[in-house]
């Protein structure tokens, strides 16, 4: 399996490094783009939204696969700058979708479970289940799905677009703040000393999922899509999931228990969305896996505790 070239984009990212560590360990060649983080050797500097620079960067690299991991991911970043987002989020993935389809060159382009609604009662959804996103970034990850699939089927190359939505993500970060999972156990500790309570939403149900996980997802359908003849025949959008489910309230209290720590400063609030909030978050987004298990995909997760206990026994001593 070895001569096989891979890029990915935003590879400096949470999701992105772990990404390349699943193609490296497993013999590919590859190059990542970054822009802030670049370091001009396993990191190319791109700007995504300046297609002569992905151009030079695909015809320099002669991947056989993208995957696409560079995003705004931050529903408040979202809202706070729109244009910018939409420019990465919808922009810049038709860009690179219509220069990677013009070169046979197969994309993964990672979305979201906030492409749905979320409304009680409607989970798990199925690839093919009408998506509703209760907010911008959910609206310009699904805009970004359909531009990227539109680009394929208008070079009549179907079958190496494709859509992977995952969950929240958590794993291996260079800081807290870059997953909505490990920023939690931050909280956990902040609140130790804090002289008032934090409030945790304790409504929106959450599966948060490995990166390291969705790296192996990527690399399998990778190989999967690049060895299968009849790639009409195979699927367009595609859903991983790990199938932990907890509310930030519940994944404070697994950190808690993990550290032997105290939850007394950190309240539940049951009350979801407040009305006036510019983002509105989803009650329940669980994604079914089925597509991927259809095509022989392993979907196999870490166990969320399992993996913290590991990762933070350093703290314990």
């Amino acid at each position: 399996m070895t001569g096989r070239k891979v890029l990915v984009t935003g590879a400096t990212g949470l999701l992105g490094r772990q990404v390349v560590n699943a193609f490296e360990s497993r013999g590919w060649d590859v190059k990542g783009t970054g822009y802030s983080r670049a370091d001009g050797v396993s990191i190319i500097k791109v700007d995504l939204g300046n297609a002569s620079d992905v151009e030079r960067v695909l015809d320099e690299t002669k991947p056989q696969v993208v995957v696409h991991c560079a995003a705004q991911r931050f529903p408040d970043k979202v809202d706070k700058d729109p244009e910018a987002s939409k420019a990465l989020n919808i922009e810049a993935s038709r860009s690179l979708a219509k220069l990677c389809a013009a070169r046979d060159i197969l994309l993964i382009y990672i979305s979201t479970d906030y492409v749905f609604s979320g409304k009680p009662g409607e989970a798990p959804y199925e690839t093919d289940a009408t998506p509703g996103p209760t907010n911008l970034y959910g609206q310009t990850k699904l805009d970004g799905e359909v531009a990227v699939i539109d680009e394929y089927k208008q070079a009549s190359k179907e079958g190496l677009g494709i859509v992977l939505r995952v969950p929240v993500l958590y794993g291996k970060a260079e800081t807290p703040s870059e997953s909505a999972v490990n920023v939690l156990m931050d909280a956990v500790w902040k609140a130790q000393e804090a002289e008032s309570k934090t409030k945790m939403d304790h409504w929106a149900i959450r599966y948060p999922t490995n990166t390291e996980d969705v790296g192996r997802v990527c690399h399998d359908l990778a190989n999967k899509y690049l060895e299968t003849t009849d790639k009409n025949s195979l699927p367009r959008i595609l859903q991983f999931s790990s199938e932990d489910n907890m509310t930030k309230y519940e994944i404070c209290q697994k950190f808690a228990e993990i550290m032997g720590l105290s939850m007394d400063g950190i309240v539940a609030n049951t009350e979801g969305n407040d009305p006036n909030a510019s983002v509105q978050r989803p009650y329940d987004c669980h994604l079914s896996t089925k597509a991927l298990k259809d095509l022989g995909i392993d979907v196999s997760t870490n166990d969320f505790v399992g993996w913290w206990r590991r990762e933070v026994h350093a703290f314990r001593h």
